[in-house]
């Protein structure tokens, strides 16, 4: 069974079931899912707990002498199994089935994992881990999604804001979800419950924005020029080398191209974007970019990288942040 995270809390309030599965890219939510599943196995008498971390050479009959050891007290035991790499090898996928195909009523096995991609989600070893158990996949809310996100954290400690007190929060923690946490929490312990003023939110909460080549891809496909703005400049101040930042303005571009060159000859966009290997969350936000987008704009942006590339090598005069910003509005522009 797979569950959305938001759906966890009222899952847990009915049944505990003997297989949990806890993966995502956001570090912040697999940790509190994680947190929760084990707080109600304490609940429900799973007394001893054993952690085993799949590192290099990790010998997976732990895994099996870990089921097998009975409670020197006699209490159910949680295994809490972690995969960091998300990558269980061979040997791995088959001892996570064979636990799948013989489960032990004294034992809770909880596997935390990364983000996995979908061919990840299509390997035998997980998809016997989901049907066997429960799988809960934790994503971070993308940017227009983070205010209502911070309204049920600021719900939790009684608290309250504005939208444009919303949006002032998540500009300032933008990519960083733990930041957001923790100024969440920070308001809870500089204010009362209750309704928190522009004022109160400006005073408390610092910029802890994390600025990173994603959010610079996310911003472009979106051609939301602000945060293109804010996010070049905090790569700026952060150090970012400028070819770093040119590969992934010049990758995006060149996708577009070639599927928008697809589009002009008839050619199904599906198909496109399967040749261009887009898709999964990305597909979307590329799609949204080909209808503002034509083949123009985007072939006079690839020209314009070009001449990027030369200045990055010294070819040229000029100041190539200013030239990033200067091709990023150029694609933030409609047809």
């Amino acid at each position: 069974m797979l569950l959305k995270g938001e759906q966890l809390a009222a899952h847990l309030e009915r049944e505990l079931r003997p297989l949990y599965v806890v993966y995502g890219n956001e570090p912040l939510l697999v940790i509190e899912a994680a947190d929760a599943i084990r707080a109600k196995a304490r609940q429900q008498g799973y007394g001893e707990r054993e952690i085993l971390t799949v590192l290099p050479h990790f010998d997976w009959n732990q895994l099996l002498a870990a089921g097998g050891n009975l409670s020197l007290f006699g209490d159910r035991k949680l295994i809490d199994l972690r995969i960091p790499t998300g990558k269980p090898g061979k040997e791995g996928g088959a001892a996570l089935q064979d636990w799948c195909r013989n489960p032990s009523p004294d034992n809770l096995l909880l596997v935390t994992l990364p983000e996995l991609d979908w061919r990840e989600e299509k390997a035998v070893w997980f998809t016997t881990l989901v049907n066997a158990g429960v799988a809960i996949k934790l994503m971070a809310p993308p940017l227009a999604e983070l205010p209502g996100w911070l309204v049920g954290r600021l719900r939790r400690q009684q608290q309250s804001a504005g939208l444009e007190s919303l949006k002032f929060i998540a500009e300032h923690v933008e990519g960083n979800l733990l930041a957001a946490h923790q100024e969440i929490q920070k308001l809870a312990l500089l204010y009362p419950p209750g309704a928190l003023s522009p004022e109160q939110i400006r005073e408390a909460v610092h910029n802890v924005a994390r600025y990173d080549i994603d959010s610079l891809r996310e911003a472009l496909l979106a051609g939301d020029i602000s945060r293109l703005s804010r996010t070049l400049d905090g790569l700026m101040h952060e150090g970012e080398p400028p070819p770093l930042v040119l590969w992934a303005m010049a990758e995006e571009i060149r996708t577009l191209t070639l599927i928008r060159s697809g589009l002009d000859r008839g050619r199904p966009l599906e198909l496109l974007l399967k040749e261009a290997k887009v898709w999964g969350a990305r597909a979307n936000p590329v799609k949204k970019a080909l209808q503002r987008l034509s083949t123009a704009t985007l072939e006079a942006a690839l020209h314009h990288a070009g001449r990027i590339d030369r200045l990055a090598k010294g070819i040229g005069q000029g100041n190539i942040w200013d030239e990033f910003l200067r091709l990023a509005l150029s694609l933030s522009t409609t047809k």
